[in-house]
């Protein structure tokens, strides 16, 4: 069961990494406009579009490796002191009463809003560049199966955690700075008790 829920979390994180250099792509269209707007006073056309059409499609495809990531915004002031398989129940519940059916939708809903801009190879409105958006709206159904499926991988850790009363381990590329610093001093007091019981043990001999 580990090694499905990790092929699932390689998965979110391919795609997540993958759209993550629009970052660069979204830098250097903004830097050009910039000079060509306050340099050379000639502002392009396409700008607005490129940015907010860049910038969209990476917000969506970062969804489900954001979720598998456990990176979302959690209130967790409250959450992070109760025990795991309570924890682990509240997620459940939340899980099946909200995110599951709000995704589907999103599925359904998103399918026909993309369909109907594909047909017609929609293009933006906001300025006469007519770039084209349906590339964009096209991924929205996309990013819900990929929540969809890491929605469901979510739903099996929560079942684990509840029949076993811990976390089942999760794949990791990234950490916080304070989770970081935390396992840092963590290594060094261990190594500090190594030290100790290593010099009580020489002067026992």
């Amino acid at each position: 069961m580990t090694g499905f829920l990790h092929s699932i979390d390689s998965l979110s994180t391919w795609v997540g990494k993958s759209f993550g250099w629009l970052i660069l792509v979204l830098t250097f269209g903004t830097c050009y406009e910039v000079f060509m707007r306050y340099l050379l006073n000639a502002p392009t056309t396409w700008a607005f579009d490129f940015s907010y059409i860049t910038y969209g499609a990476l917000f969506l495809m970062a969804g489900a490796y954001t979720l598998s990531r456990n990176g979302h915004v959690r209130g967790d002031v409250i959450y992070r002191l109760w025990p795991q398989r309570v924890q682990a129940s509240i997620d459940l519940t939340l899980y099946i009463i909200f995110f599951l059916p709000a995704v589907i939708a999103w599925i359904f809903a998103g399918w026909q809003f993309a369909k109907m801009s594909v047909q017609f190879l929609e293009v933006s409105i906001f300025s006469p560049a007519g770039v084209p958006v349906f590339p964009l709206k096209a991924l929205i159904p996309l990013t819900g199966v990929l929540l969809l499926l890491q929605g469901f991988a979510e739903v099996v850790r929560c079942i684990i955690c509840i029949r076993d009363g811990a976390w089942p381990q999760r794949l990791h590329d990234v950490e916080e700075l304070e989770s970081a610093i935390l396992h840092e001093k963590e290594f060094q007091r261990q190594q500090e008790l190594e030290a100790q019981q290593t010099q009580t043990s020489v002067k026992g001999a």
